[in-house]
């Protein structure tokens, strides 16, 4: 039913009242008997959602770090969020303890499903399999370069491009012909909603409270909605006129979408396994040839399910750190020019540099590393949620609270790296081993740490290696000729993209820009 009379009208009224009350004495018992993190005073019924920020929440968090602590406990509607803004806090929690911490908020729970698709993800991108996919990677980062020293102003839509033709072709074999190619357009429609549904707070029924029978009281007593169930975040029916409803129709929309996306993708490259037009090697024929007749329909599901996750995990993560990469060096031109003087006596002039010459140019490593710290494109890396309740040093963590680490706050932290803001490669003292504290943190933590992580560095090396090797960065000018330097500003979401800024890019000689015509745009 989705319309009420004006005395079904005043019975919702009434129940609803009766619930908050509830509601209301529910949540002040057991805040009093439990001892939680310290957090921002919470308001009676809608705890700190007033208080929650609308962007660049990380800084947000790091800046009630400094008030509250390392852990930081919020409330939204009744729903526990912890905030860690600790390195230590987030291993002691999300590593050492992972077992209760392994839910997730968004994302598929683990369990058998989850392992498998993970299993199958981690053999394909482990270190001794990547480099089937290096000379892919640095070619179209060689076709990048190539492009915007003739189009700069599409950056954006050109790193897209080319790190999704990448990702496509290494899940499914399918090289993209164009921008807008189904095979691409398709599944990023399906990431930007979950990067919408992966907020919290966008959608209400993200927060009804674990006391279900509190809600379902107030349903039974309407007597106005049938067939509701409300378990954990499934929720099988909701009136559409109840606040934060809205979701549902948006499901309906956005379902459509993600099976096109992982699905109509897959069927392709199923399709065409035997036919030559799916470019092997690919993820999808990798084991649809392992398994053969014998793979189940539960085993392709998670095939499929793997496949698209590649997708979803690697290509927003990969585009937001190649664009800080540029603006960094539009802002640093010292670095550029230190960057390239290694890059000149390690690999020379006369070829392009390659994946295999990374462990060679270690200030280039300190520059992808510092990319990583200075701005992490998941800033609050992969919301967790704990299975069951959790003491930490004397506070009570509850069972389903939703736990952030805040990454970006971690790698801002002044007594680990003075002067944060600062973009400075040579903090590392070109260490591997000071890398690694960068990195640990930037692909996440305890069973969900990203499988893909070489692959990406792979991506990322081979962009920021050839454009360097090959041209200069320079800021875009005015309608006065002007320089425009970009300033360090990002769009609110989940992922860190910086806000739309204007660059250059110079060939450093003509022999660069043949070396970069000399790449094939041709099919692999």
């Amino acid at each position: 039913m989705d319309t009420l009379s004006p005395p079904s009208t005043s019975i919702a009224a009434g129940a609803l009242l009766a619930g908050v009350i509830v509601l209301l004495f529910s949540n002040s018992r057991l805040v009093r008997k439990r001892r939680l993190p310290p957090g921002p005073r919470r308001l009676p019924l809608i705890g700190n959602a007033h208080q929650m920020p609308k962007r660049d929440v990380w800084s947000v968090f790091a800046d009630w770090g400094k008030i509250y602590g390392d852990i930081v406990h919020v409330d939204i509607l009744g729903k526990p969020l912890v905030i860690l803004n600790s390195s230590k806090v987030a291993r002691d929690l999300l590593d050492k303890r992972s077992v209760h911490y392994d839910e997730s908020f968004t994302l598929l729970p683990y369990g058998e499903n989850w392992r498998k698709q993970r299993r199958i993800i981690a053999q394909e991108f482990s270190q001794n399999m990547i480099s089937r996919y290096h000379t892919l990677q640095e070619k179209e980062a060689a076709i990048l370069v190539r492009h915007l020293i003739a189009h700069p102003s599409e950056l954006f839509s050109q790193i897209k491009l080319r790190i999704g033709t990448i990702i496509i072709r290494v899940a499914y074999g399918y090289y993209v012909k164009s921008s807008d190619d189904p095979f691409l357009t398709t599944p990023l429609a399906a990431m930007a909603n979950f990067a919408i549904a992966s907020t919290p707070g966008n959608f209400l029924v993200d927060f009804i409270p674990a006391r279900q029978y509190i809600f379902r009281f107030l349903i039974l007593v309407c007597s106005i909605v049938t067939d509701l169930m409300v378990y954990g975040h499934k929720v099988k029916h909701i009136p559409r006129w109840m606040p934060g409803s809205g979701f549902l129709k948006t499901a309906e929309e956005w379902h459509k979408i993600l099976w096109d996306a992982t699905w109509n993708n897959f069927e392709w490259s199923k399709k065409n396994l035997d036919t030559g037009k799916a470019l092997l090697p690919n993820l999808c024929a990798t084991y649809l040839r392992e398994e053969g007749d014998a793979m189940s329909e539960n085993d392709e599901m998670k095939l499929v399910w793997a496949a698209a996750t590649i997708m979803g995990g690697g290509l927003d993560t990969n585009m937001s750190t190649a664009l800080t990469f540029y603006m960094a060096m539009i802002l640093h031109p010292h670095i550029q020019a230190k960057a390239q003087a290694e890059l000149d006596t390690v690999v020379g002039t006369d070829r392009l540099p390659c994946i295999a010459d990374m462990q060679r140019l270690p200030y280039i490593r300190s520059i992808m590393t510092e990319v990583f710290r200075w701005s992490p494109g998941l800033p609050l890396s992969i919301p967790h949620a704990t299975s069951q309740d959790d003491v930490y040093e004397g506070y009570d963590i509850p069972k389903g609270a939703i736990i952030m680490p805040n990454v970006w706050g971690m790698l801002h932290n002044p007594d680990d790296y003075p002067n944060p803001m600062d973009f400075t490669p040579e903090r590392f003292n070109m260490l591997d081993s000071e890398m690694k504290k960068v990195t640990d943190l930037v692909f996440g933590f305890g069973r969900r740490v990203c499988p893909g992580q070489y692959f990406a560095e792979g991506t990322f090396f081979a962009i920021v290696a050839t454009t360097l090797a090959t041209c200069d960065i320079l800021p875009g000018l005015d309608e006065n000729g002007n320089e425009v330097l970009p300033k360090y500003a990002y769009t609110p979401g989940t992922i860190m993209f910086p806000e739309p800024f204007t660059m250059r890019i110079r060939p450093r000689s003509e022999h660069a820009k043949m070396l970069l015509s000399e790449v094939p745009s041709t099919i692999e």
